[in-house]
């Protein structure tokens, strides 16, 4: 389907919902063709492990400090 620009401004909801349906749609401008409504594909996979190698954990990370814990519990006294 072409439709123009004036046309498509006005119909714009229905023209996406006829995208999201499967149906290819193109703008034009003066009767030529400017641009097609697709579906919205992302980039890409996001990478993990980037930074692999180049980060070092402490073996004492998930160590527990007495004086956090008294900021957030309170002490024992």
């Amino acid at each position: 389907m072409i439709i123009n620009i004036s046309e498509a401004k006005t119909n714009l909801s229905k023209l996406i919902d006829m995208v999201y349906h499967g149906e290819k749609v193109t703008i034009a401008k003066n009767n030529l063709p400017i641009a097609d409504l697709v579906i919205h594909k992302s980039l890409g996979k996001r990478k993990l492990g980037l930074l692999k190698g180049k980060v070092s954990i402490p073996e004492d990370f998930n160590k527990e400090d007495d004086s956090i814990n008294d900021l957030f519990y309170g002490s024992e006294k």
